[in-house]
């Protein structure tokens, strides 16, 4: 697919890159069109690089992995006609760095950022996963041992579809994609982070992740 990755940071950089690796045909998009990170990133990939509205417009599918409180403005700069009618994975998490460390996880209206975004631009098709484990495990799941697990939720059950394929083709197995259905469920999610902060803090490490283990016959 052509894949528009929306944002320079860590977390864009890890899955841009797995994707390219993955065969995909990859446009790291950034506020400005010479962004210094997008394109190094870009040389070294052999990928491409522009701004938020250039990679979403050539896309089929987006990947918001800004920051969740800059999101709604990152994804207005990339423009409302180059998200219609498209798979809108995001990756974010509503995290305030003003206080230091460790950030402070903002609940938007009580809701969500994923919601915030799907309100905003009701002919996107937004689907949340990935946000609650470090990009190292987004894209390796292999690297924490045990039968931990990738949440995916969203109002569009075909836009789900497509996000769990993409997981597939990142590594995670079929049993470990917990599908949680409407777009709701990243309330939940979302507020994980003050859990995996508080672990990250005690384990000294981001490779870890969550598991979910169930009764016999459930």
């Amino acid at each position: 697919m052509r894949i528009a990755v929306l944002g320079t940071g860590e977390v864009g950089r890890r899955l841009g890159g797995k994707l390219v690796e993955l065969g995909h045909q990859v446009t790291l998009g950034s506020r400005s069109p010479d962004h210094p990170g997008a394109t190094e990133w870009a040389a070294r990939h052999r990928a491409a690089h522009g701004t938020f509205a250039a990679a979403a417009g050539g896309a089929e599918l987006v990947v918001n992995a800004t920051g969740g409180l800059v999101s709604l403005a990152a994804l207005e700069s990339a423009g409302a006609e180059n998200l219609a009618g498209k798979v809108l994975v995001d990756v974010s998490n509503p995290l305030d760095f003003s206080q230091g460390m460790p950030p402070r996880v903002v609940t938007p209206d009580g809701g969500s950022v994923a919601e915030q975004i799907q309100r905003a631009f009701p002919a996107a098709r937004v689907v949340k996963t990935l946000n609650t484990m470090s990009n190292t495990v987004m894209t390796d799941p292999a690297r924490v041992p045990g039968e931990h697990v990738v949440f995916v939720c969203g109002d569009d059950p075909a836009a789900r579809t497509v996000v769990t394929d993409l997981l597939r083709s990142f590594g995670w197995p079929d049993g470990r994609i917990l599908d949680l259905g409407d777009l709701t469920a990243a309330r939940g999610t979302e507020l994980v982070l003050p859990l995996w902060l508080r672990l990250y803090g005690t384990f000294g490490t981001a490779e870890f992740n969550f598991a979910v283990p169930r009764a016999p016959g459930t």
